[in-house]
């Protein structure tokens, strides 16, 4: 058995012991140590950010590009966030011990549906820092213990996060070994955490597509994911126009690169000759690259549209309708019914987020309920999918799995249930 290997399983047997005591761990314990954390965090600014200085200087010593070197970068403002994130968490009502169901049998047993904690919870991440404290922070106050492995571009930043956060949580009561991050960045210990599953209860992957179906290709454990977010509006034929635009550009243009943007826009026909050309002009107008089917290209080409901007037109290839572009890139399809709209979106989307502007609630009521993904809106923005514009509090991902999670993934994503009988005395005849 390898180096990697013995530590991965050393960890693994740390958290898993920890978790048992972390499962019984009261409330109050569990909030101040986020609040331990977080002063821990700002009174250790100096020192994240001398950290994090390695890893900035080795990452543009690698030629990493002006995106991910923001990415990675820890700013006094940036630490503070992450400070405000626990002590948020720590305002969150509890999950743990809540009574989900409650009720007694003829025999006299009464049996209690609890919730309680996963256990021991894998996370596997790329470039962001702030993902350490996050995530540790949501696992925590869920009664879980974790692993991290960030990305080797963020070593000596994730490192000092996770050994201040550790050292805040022992004092204030926490078991050791509660928050443990994966201190090699051999990629041999994604592997053997992925297949961990003695210990561990899940693994929840955040990045890019690669990352993620490279990781859940080699576990064992079950692995809570989505692979990417095709997102989705459809314009219906009875929206409102002023409306519509709206969604749209905030849709693609407010973070394009983030999961929840939108990739492909459906107009119905019945409205696509006043409103396409009028969303392909405000879309252009924020340099948006426009990959539109023959027909939408055809009404767009007519409608005038000047050189310049023509340079943004292409014609949409099959593949389009399957690509998460994380750009200002658009696929734009015309069709002809709600019915089109729907088949297209369970055909081409990815399970995540999509969305139907209408003024038929009749047509709405159908979107909502056929429209197979794990969020579903009406008149609003596909960016709306995460977990603090749900209310949830801080989010430790997205999935687009049915089991045992599925949309934004909080506190409560992070508890399963067992089951608790109290009898007095009876056997089973």
């Amino acid at each position: 058995m390898s180096d990697v290997s013995n530590l991965i399983r050393e960890m693994g047997r740390k958290a898993k012991a920890a978790a048992l005591k972390l499962a019984a761990c009261p409330t109050s314990v569990k909030n101040a140590a986020l609040i331990a954390m977080a002063d821990a965090l700002e009174k250790q600014s100096e020192r994240l950010r001398i950290e994090n200085e390695k890893d900035m200087a080795q990452a543009r010593a690698e030629g990493l590009n002006a995106a991910m070197l923001d990415r990675l970068k820890l700013d006094p403002k940036r630490i503070s966030a992450m400070a405000k994130g626990l002590r948020d968490v720590a305002t969150l009502t509890d999950p743990v011990g809540e009574i989900l169901k409650d009720w007694r049998r003829p025999n006299g047993l009464r049996i209690q549906k609890v919730r309680v904690p996963l256990g021991v919870v894998g996370i596997i991440y790329e470039s962001r820092p702030n993902v350490t404290a996050d995530s540790a922070g949501l696992c925590l106050k869920a009664g879980n213990a974790c692993i991290l492995r960030g990305g080797s571009e963020a070593i000596h930043s994730n490192r000092a996060i996770a050994d201040v956060m550790s050292a805040a949580g022992k004092t204030s009561g926490l078991p050791d070994h509660s928050v443990q991050l994966v201190p090699t960045t051999d990629r041999a210990a994604v592997r053997e955490l992925a297949r961990l599953d003695q210990y561990l209860a899940c693994i929840v992957p955040r990045g890019g597509e690669g990352l993620i179906r490279a990781v859940t290709e080699s576990a064992t454990v079950p692995v809570i994911k989505h692979y990417n977010g095709i997102c989705h509006v459809f314009v219906d034929k009875a929206a409102d126009a002023a409306m519509a635009e709206k969604i749209v550009i905030n849709a693609k243009c407010q973070r394009p690169g983030v999961c929840n943007a939108m990739e492909t826009l459906l107009v119905h026909r019945g409205i696509a000759s006043d409103f396409l050309p009028r969303i392909a002009e405000a879309l252009m107008d924020r340099k948006v690259e426009l990959r539109m089917d023959t027909a939408a290209l055809a009404l767009i080409q007519r409608s005038g549209i000047s050189n310049q901007k023509s340079k943004l037109l292409r014609l949409a290839t099959e593949a389009d309708w399957r690509t998460e572009y994380l750009d200002l890139i658009l696929s734009v399809r015309m069709v002809d019914s709600l019915d089109q709209a729907i088949e297209h979106i369970n055909t081409y989307g990815s399970a995540h987020s999509d969305s139907i502007v209408t003024r038929d609630e009749t047509a709405a009521r159908r979107f909502l309920t056929e429209v197979d993904s794990a969020t579903v809106y009406h008149n609003a923005s596909t960016r709306f999918t995460d977990g603090g514009e749900f209310g949830m509090g801080a989010e430790i991902g997205i999935s687009t799995d049915r089991l045992h999670a599925r949309g934004p993934m909080a506190l409560e994503e992070l508890t399963t249930y067992k089951y608790l009988i109290h009898g007095s005395g009876q056997v089973r005849e």
